[in-house]
């Protein structure tokens, strides 16, 4: 499949949010900027830069994407840094420290950080910047919520962090007490790419029933990863309650990230929690599962997404997308794109999820009113060309070509 063009974003967004695209690229044509993030599938992080880096391309950014290296014990770390920084009570170990400091410093020998503008992605490789030459400015993209954070991780990570020129963050709740400027960039999906495309009924269809499943019952679907703070134990138990008065099914949909040790064990969990229930579909699928993806979200009745943390929740956006409610945790980037009663309902436990469940399974009508509402604040807030033009003003900013 050829991939999509700037012009083909415009029936979906206008011609003239394409044309400030170039414009901007233009005051900054030629830019070379370095990507580095931890792994090049699973993740939303991954997602967006396979779609962001050829489109930054077209408008003439000289966009290199580079992937972290790191031994097992280095993502045991890195996955103790990712959760604390969300709350958890884990402590960093000498261990750990060393593991991620020397990783980053072998990367930094290895990676091709020559560039105009260097963006470095979450915790992994932030340490990057104390061993790589420092020639341009550094930027430091925060995907997850760390409104909160254990206070020894941050401490341990802010070391790092402070030496960046600015940071990036999703939600103003989350920014830090840091020296340099901070920037808010909501993430994004791609109306285009194939989990987000239109597809029929007939597609869909098809797809479901390679999992034994049909739209013949009201399905409940939640699609993340198989993470801890996903809680799909949670919605397991709001489901249960749910079905006592209202038929339907449930799949969680889902995989691991490369960078992330701990899927395996949390998938085991969920499904020990399901019991062989046959109304409860569990399904591991591999990272590039996108067609299957949006046929479940297509043939979902509800979404779910009933995270206890949560950085921003792109399957909420490509829920509302494809014109369906979405019940949320209510928790971090879930509550900039779900309004109680507008686009979905935000629950705070299973009790709340399984309430809202069967409202919506008895009121089709003003689901799919919300579905239509949730879909044109994806148009016009959370879609990958505004997303471009974020990153364009950034870069404008920090390199100071956007001055008159």
């Amino acid at each position: 499949m050829t991939a999509p063009r700037l012009d083909d974003y415009a029936a979906i967004v206008g011609s003239e949010r394409i044309a400030v695209l170039r414009r901007l690229a233009h005051r900054i044509e030629g830019l070379r900027v370095a990507i580095v993030n931890s792994t090049r599938v699973g993740g939303g992080v991954a997602e967006m830069l396979a779609r962001h880096v050829p489109l930054l391309s077209e408008l003439g950014i000289s966009a290199r994407w580079e992937v972290l290296e790191g031994t097992p014990e280095f993502f045991e770390a890195t996955k103790t840094i990712h959760n604390a920084l969300q709350g958890s009570t884990r402590e960093l170990t000498a261990r750990m420290r060393e593991a991620y400091v020397e990783t980053n410093r072998r990367n930094a020998e290895r990676l091709d950080l020559d560039a105009d503008v260097v963006v470095v992605h979450d915790p992994q490789p932030a340490a990057l910047v104390d061993f790589a030459p420092k020639t341009c400015p550094w930027i430091w993209r925060c995907h997850i919520d760390a409104s909160r954070p254990q206070r020894a991780a941050w401490r341990f990570l802010a070391q790092h962090v402070e030496r960046y020129d600015a940071s990036v963050f999703s939600m103003a709740s989350f920014a830090k007490n840091l020296a340099h400027p901070q920037y808010l960039i909501a993430p994004s999906i791609d109306p285009l790419a194939p989990k987000n495309r239109d597809m029929s009924d007939e597609e869909a269809d098809r797809i479901l029933a390679r999992f034994g499943l049909d739209r013949s019952r009201p399905l409940v679907v939640q699609v993340s990863r198989f993470d801890r703070f996903k809680d799909p134990v949670g919605v397991i138990r709001a489901f249960r309650m749910a079905r006592r008065r209202d038929d339907c099914r449930l799949a969680l949909v889902g995989g691991t990230a490369d960078d992330d040790p701990e899927g395996a064990q949390i998938l085991r969990e969920v499904h020990d929690a399901a019991e062989g229930d046959p109304d409860i579909s569990v399904l591991g699928i591999p990272p590039d599962s996108d067609l299957e993806i949006n046929a479940f979200q297509r043939a979902a009745t509800v979404i779910v997404q009933k995270s206890t943390k949560e950085g921003f929740g792109l399957t909420v956006t490509e829920g509302l997308w494809k014109g369906r409610p979405v019940i949320g945790g209510a928790v971090g980037g879930i509550t900039t794109q779900v309004f109680n009663h507008q686009t979905g309902f935000l629950v705070h436990s299973p009790e709340g999820l399984a309430y809202r469940l069967r409202f919506l399974l008895n009121r089709p009508a003003l689901a799919e009113e919300m579905g239509a509402r949730g879909r044109e604040l994806v148009r016009h807030h959370f879609l990958l060309t505004r997303h471009l033009r974020d990153w364009l003003t950034l870069f404008l900013a920090v390199t100071g070509r956007g001055a008159p």
